[in-house]
């Protein structure tokens, strides 16, 4: 009997205190109206918050884009790079970008130390006459100032970013393009590509999908095209038959899901290299695995920001990188999972910030 009556006053209390009802007495629960993409946690721990106002280290970016439009931009863009001690910076010519190359080169002509020009291959003609010209264009290129090539882009049908026209069907490991692959370690200049996206952005977009906040809007469909697998395949027939051209893998070849794998490939070919580039979401959601990563492989990794010109998404990669902070969100990156810093050794940070980019571009000079 006095089982029976702490039974009843333990129900009365939790029941009291809002513990869960029964389906029929239950009202609607906010878990219940609340969209996923309106879900916009706020962090109620009393843990450490770390403001980085400045890179441990100088910096050498060696991942963005013509992000500037006038001339004041560029300016104000440099006042930023100061601020947050970045040295220089690798602007990638793209078929988004807007104008040719030879406008960019104009442009960023004032601060011709500050910024480091990439350009594209030229796929207007496939024949081998027109790919000689090709080569021709690229090694022009260079003489104006392009130290490397990039940002190609391939998710799946061709070089997208390409300009004056898209590779259409045109991967990095097409044999018509290994003439200009041979240009690019003749010239000594690094190509930069963009495979694929972050995976689960292949996968279905069900409630099982871990990255659905950001997967739903940013889907890929693979039909008729290479898929993810695919796609890496390419890249790795491209690095292993150019031995003497250096790759750049953007954003940790999209791999964060598999760093084992993407290390058995740095393993492999000691002509490939990654970038960080827009990837701090979906590195900083797994910090220990990332971090174990980033020391192992500390020779083979370039810092990178494809991601505009504030000087806050800077400090927001300098967070992750260089603190112990646990569990905060950075909204813009638009998934529902927690971030926590790497806190790298200083002698790792230096060479991601700045040495082994400055080595790249010493050779490739």
């Amino acid at each position: 009997m006095k089982k029976f009556y702490f039974s009843v006053i333990c129900v009365a209390l939790l029941a009291s205190c809002g513990a869960p009802q029964s389906e029929e007495s239950a009202v609607t629960s906010p878990v219940d109206t609340i969209l996923l993409q309106d879900f916009h946690p706020q962090v109620v721990n009393n843990i450490p918050e770390t403001f980085v106002e400045r890179a441990k280290f100088p910096i050498i970016d060696m991942h963005s884009h013509d992000y500037a439009s006038s001339d004041e931009e560029i300016a104000e863009w440099v006042k930023v790079m100061d601020a947050v001690g970045v040295e220089h910076t690798a602007v990638m010519h793209c078929s988004w970008i807007g104008r040719p190359f030879e406008e960019v080169v104009a442009a960023y002509a004032p601060y011709k130390e500050r910024f480091r020009l990439w350009c594209c291959f030229d796929y207007s003609d496939m024949s081998e006459a027109g790919i000689q010209h090709a080569c021709e264009t690229l090694a022009r290129y260079h003489e104006m100032g392009a130290v490397g090539v990039g940002e190609l882009g391939d998710k799946g049908e061709g070089d997208l970013y390409a300009r004056p026209v898209e590779g259409k069907d045109i991967h990095i490991d097409d044999p018509r393009i290994r003439p200009l692959l041979a240009k690019c370690a003749e010239l000594k200049m690094p190509v930069s590509i963009h495979i694929a996206e972050p995976y689960w952005m292949y996968l279905p977009m069900d409630a099982s999908n871990d990255g659905l906040p950001n997967a739903g809007v940013w889907h890929v469909d693979s039909t008729g095209c290479l898929g993810y697998w695919g796609l890496v395949q390419s890249f790795e027939n491209a690095v292993r038959e150019n031995p003497n051209t250096i790759f750049i893998a953007c954003h940790y070849l999209n791999m964060n899901h598999d760093l084992p794998q993407l290390g058995a490939m740095l393993d492999k070919y000691p002509n490939m290299y990654i970038d960080i580039a827009a990837r701090v979401a979906e590195s900083a959601h797994t910090p220990r695995a990332t971090r174990e990563f980033l020391i192992k492989y500390q020779d083979r990794v370039l810092f990178g920001t494809d991601n505009g010109m504030e000087a806050s998404m800077y400090q927001n990669i300098f967070r992750v990188l260089e603190t112990n902070d646990e569990h905060f969100y950075v909204p813009e990156y638009n998934y529902h999972w927690a971030l926590s810093g790497f806190n790298l050794p200083d002698k790792v940070l230096k060479k991601i910030y700045h040495d082994n980019a400055a080595r790249i571009l010493k050779e490739y000079k």
